[in-house]
């Protein structure tokens, strides 16, 4: 499982895993957010048309969890899950820390990271670049990813996302059993948490290893 606040490059960095690990099989989610113009269904996201409807596939035990998020609501689908664990493939949620809590409940053996920003000015920059979202919904988006990022002691693995390629190269690791360095309780992490959780402004950000600082370039 993989999950971060809003802005984080959690997207992103999912999908060049999955092009880096072909053998991986993503869980596409069910929604009720609207499709934007570059989304199809059934590749993003399932897009299901109303909230009554998704209530409907949550009564019939057709999801291994789902929660709203802001103002929609998400789900992943527990047949195709299943279905690939008794192949025995491995499969990837990316998903919200309420997805994760109900998924680790269901399945204890899955390995979960949570990707953190490198500050949080790049990650309002970032919400910003998108160029989506009003200022109104980006102020909250920016509210909520505090209260989102108080989580992440929920997770197995934390990976900062400075460098993209930094930080893509600690997820094929995790994946594939050897992400000891990434380790959620890591001293090197203090730092960045006080930034991005107590609100202090950070004059340096923590690598990966969360033994260094580095620059931001992203």
């Amino acid at each position: 499982m993989v999950a971060a606040p809003s802005g984080a490059g959690k997207t992103s960095l999912v999908r060049a895993l999955l092009g880096r690990m072909p053998e991986l099989r993503l869980s596409v989610s069910h929604t009720t957010r609207p499709r934007r113009p570059t989304e199809q269904h059934g590749r993003e996201y399932w897009f299901v048309p109303t909230v009554d409807a998704f209530r409907g596939l949550i009564a019939g035990d057709e999801f291994l969890e789902h929660a709203q998020v802001f103002d929609h609501f998400y789900g992943t689908a527990r047949g195709p899950v299943e279905t690939e664990l008794a192949r025995g493939r491995d499969v990837l949620l990316e998903i919200d820390w309420q997805g994760a809590r109900q998924v680790r409940h269901t399945l204890p053996e899955c390995r979960s990271i949570f990707v953190l920003p490198p500050s949080l000015a790049e990650l309002e920059a970032r919400l910003r670049r998108r160029g989506t979202d009003s200022a109104e919904v980006i102020a909250r988006r920016l509210r909520d990813a505090v209260s989102d990022m108080s989580h992440y002691q929920e997770f197995d693995y934390v990976v900062v996302n400075d460098r993209f390629e930094d930080a893509l190269d600690a997820l094929a690791e995790i994946v594939r059993g050897r992400g000891e360095p990434w380790r959620t309780q890591r001293v090197g992490l203090a730092p960045l948490l006080k930034e991005l959780l107590g609100g202090a402004p950070a004059p340096t950000v923590f690598s990966n290893s969360g033994m260094s600082p580095r620059d931001v370039d992203r």
